[in-house]
């Protein structure tokens, strides 16, 4: 199924019901709709064809959500930027991309100010505020196009239609190809479709350059459901947010739920009309999922977990799991089973399998591998990579684990080194590059140390060339190279790293001694 008939279904089944709240205006589908089509229309004057690539970079709005299904309209393939992204990062996706047209803040236009990225003036579309001399503003594009539909999608289900950007184990992202047929498969095993008897408002707060944002957003609107929009996670406007609109969805990060719960105002606020709750992205801590189902008593919650060559879920912990009812025996099993990413969903399999690929004995760990219609094509341009994470048709997702007698599967690690803070994949290679980069380091190693509050933090382990580098120059020296995310929030200094006889360093040995 192609992704644009997700909104052509809501907006002929329920044009007039609010489809977007945002800055206090609302739009509905019927209006969204209109906007697509103009937006795409103006795109096919500017040029923009089957296949191209259009960049989007900008915090949650209603424009952002829009250039997806104008894009998908058109044939092309829509490319979501990481608005943390610091110039040189944002330069790299652009390459790799070499997107048609950037539709993006104003905010972030001096990020395009070395012109590194081979983006010209002509090609840029500025999603707010002024746009600059050859440049044009969002508002100027759908203003001047005709509202009716005048392109119809032709892509297959297995054509791409997102190029989503992930980290990338040399420090240079990956663009992953996600298809059409890998949005629409998941939706429709899991939502059902616009019903006029039927309102939902879903509280949109994860990032729409995420995997879990845009399909948050996809799931929205194929459902019917109203989405208020957050342009960015704030505790006390998420609660403010979730009190007006009685919002009965929401999806949340571990981190983000605990900041929610640590507010000194959160008992001010009605909370009770939510009905779903769903988290994922980083490990949930056991102290804050307990704390969550004591402080939200109404809800029930959702585990989570998949990654962007996954096309999102893979496996769920679903809301009966979270029930701490029974005898002893029975909570003590269902503790156990909320420190897992719970079964495998029906339309994916998924397996434990041990280094050349053979599934491993319950209880045995190994890297979780899955394959089903909805996984990755690949990476844009990287056949290298491709071939690494698809074998014989399987996932390689690079997190470990185990499953019980149940089929209930537990992380127990990472075959690769990425480091999830709040739900944000970190490349230790990128952040070691940067930090070997400084005149005063010698050598370095990044790992990922436990966090209540974040799931993972970064910590670098520095080889001082002298001693008058100390750890706040080296993390501002990142902060100034990095999205705030990837900088350390901790150095250590050691005479020497661990490394073996191939001069690969040793980071479990970091991890054991200094995680």
């Amino acid at each position: 199924m192609n992704t644009t008939d997700f909104l052509m279904i809501a907006s002929a089944i329920v044009p007039d019901r609010v489809a977007m709240h945002f800055d206090g205006e609302e739009i509905t589908f019927a209006d969204v709709q209109e906007r697509v089509n103009r937006l795409a229309n103006g795109m096919a004057d500017r040029g923009v064809g089957a296949g191209d690539r259009v960049a989007v970079m900008q915090v949650n709005c209603p424009e952002v959500i829009e250039a997806y299904f104008a894009i998908a309209q058109l044939d092309a393939i829509y490319v979501p930027i990481n608005f943390r992204a610091k110039s040189e990062e944002l330069e790299q996706m652009l390459k790799v991309a070499q997107p048609s047209l950037l539709l993006i803040g104003e905010r972030y236009l001096p990020l395009l100010d070395n012109g590194g990225s081979g983006i010209s003036t002509e090609q840029v579309v500025v999603l707010d505020g002024e746009a600059p001399p050859s440049a044009m503003t969002y508002q100027d594009l759908i203003a001047d196009a005709i509202p009716d539909q005048l392109h119809f999608a032709e892509a297959g289900d297995d054509d791409t239609t997102v190029i989503m950007f992930t980290a990338g184990t040399t420090g240079v992202p990956k663009g992953v190809m996600l298809t059409h047929d890998g949005f629409s498969s998941y939706l429709l095993a899991t939502v059902n479709p616009a019903d006029p008897d039927i309102e939902e408002t879903n509280l949109l707060t994860v990032p729409l350059y995420h995997i879990a944002g845009l399909q948050a957003a996809l799931a929205a609107v194929y459902g019917g459901r109203t989405l208020v929009v957050m342009r960015q996670f704030e505790p006390l406007e998420w609660m403010t947010l979730v009190q007006r609109y009685r919002v009965s969805r929401a999806m949340l990060v571990p981190t983000m739920l605990k900041h929610v719960m640590d507010h000194p105002r959160f008992e001010e606020f009605d909370l009770s009309s939510l009905e779903v709750m769903t988290y994922g992205a980083a490990p949930m801590p056991m102290e804050v999922i307990r704390e969550a189902i004591r402080r939200f008593p109404g809800a029930r919650f959702i585990n989570a977990f998949g990654q962007t060559e996954t096309a999102s879920t893979i496996t769920m912990l679903p809301p009966e799991d979270h029930v701490l009812e029974g005898s002893p025996e029975e909570i003590e099993t269902k503790l156990r089973r909320l420190t897992s990413i719970g079964k495998p969903l029906e339309d994916v399999e998924v397996r434990i399998v041990d280094e050349d690929g053979n599934p491993v004995k319950a209880g045995e760990v190994g890297e979780i591998v899955a394959r089903g219609t909805r996984m990755m094509r690949g990476y844009w341009q990287q056949e290298a990579a491709t071939r690494e994470a698809i074998r014989s048709g399987w996932i390689y997702t690079g997190d470990l684990g185990y499953q019980d007698e149940d089929s209930y599967i537990y992380l127990s690690g990472r075959a690769k080194d990425f480091i999830k803070r709040g739900g944000e994949m970190v490349s230790p290679e990128e952040v070691e590059q940067v930090l070997m980069a400084h005149p005063q380091v010698e050598d370095a190693a990044v790992i990922g140390v436990p966090d209540v509050e974040w799931g993972e933090e970064v910590r670098a382990v520095v080889v001082r060339r002298e001693d008058s580098v100390g750890e706040e120059d080296l993390i501002q020296y990142c902060q100034q190279k990095l999205a705030s995310y990837k900088r350390p929030r901790s150095v250590v200094f050691v005479d020497e790293l661990p490394r073996n006889v191939m001069g690969k360093v040793l980071k479990r040995d970091l991890r054991e001694q200094y995680g």
